[in-house]
């Protein structure tokens, strides 16, 4: 399967999120909650636009002191977040595969 945006509703708080898939069907990069789906589907344009560019990225590290990564906006917000990784290694390869996909990825709406 090749790679893909997830349309999805939470069944915890109604709430509309997307994943972008890689095509392993691995998630690669998570977004938040929104309240319309069209604010979801605001933020995988948003995605598309931004995911090619270096900037946009910005390296972490969570309270395990695992590796991650979040997409920013232009305007600083945030617009996914990765899982953590192993090494800091294994995060700057996702950021390749988001980079790679991201801005070409279709949309499957599982609403």
């Amino acid at each position: 399967m090749a790679a893909h945006y997830e349309i999805f509703r939470s069944s915890q708080n109604n709430q509309y999120y997307f994943h972008l898939k890689a095509p392993n069907g691995e998630i690669i990069l998570a977004s938040e909650g929104y309240l319309q789906k069209s604010g979801c589907e605001n933020g995988i344009a948003s995605c598309k636009a931004h995911s090619p560019y270096d900037q946009y990225y910005d390296k972490r590290v969570a309270q395990n002191l695992r590796p991650y990564f979040v997409l920013r906006a232009a305007n600083n917000q945030i617009i996914g977040t990765s899982q953590t990784y192993s090494s800091a290694y294994a995060r700057d390869q996702g950021i390749v595969a988001v980079k790679t996909y991201g801005s070409t990825a279709t949309t499957i709406d599982l609403t």
